[in-house]
């Protein structure tokens, strides 16, 4: 079973990011698939979410209206598309996965993590 995350980089403040994260050795509509980021020197937190058939779809408040989350079920893929970013979206981003469930998504529920790719927004 393997998440495999691409697509960080610098930008400045105000630019875009895509990221992706293609799974595999997993069956894929049977996990939520999801992003969490670390700063520095910070926890691991939850960024953004989304089920099988888009149900279940959650946002963390900060970025709410500047990210989206989607999937492409035929390529076993969910991407982060990231916009208006700003210099405290600095991370590493984190590709996860976890049965499919109800309710908010922390650390304790993933079952599976990819490697990070970092962020990192220029002021």
């Amino acid at each position: 079973v393997q998440l495999q995350a691409s697509g960080g980089g610098l930008v400045q403040a105000g630019g875009s990011l895509r990221l992706s994260c293609v799974a595999s050795g997993l069956t894929f509509n049977k996990y939520d698939m999801g992003w969490f980021r670390q700063a520095p020197g910070k926890e691991r937190g939850f960024v953004a979410a989304r089920g099988w058939y888009g149900f279940n779809t959650q946002y963390a408040d900060s970025v709410k209206g500047r990210f989206t989350i989607s999937r492409d079920n035929a390529k076993n893929t969910v991407y982060l598309q990231m916009n208006s970013l700003k210099p405290e979206d600095t991370a590493v981003y984190y590709c996860a996965a976890r049965s499919t469930r109800y309710g908010t998504w922390s650390t304790r529920d993933t079952d599976i993590w990819g490697q990070g790719t970092q962020v990192t927004v220029s002021s």
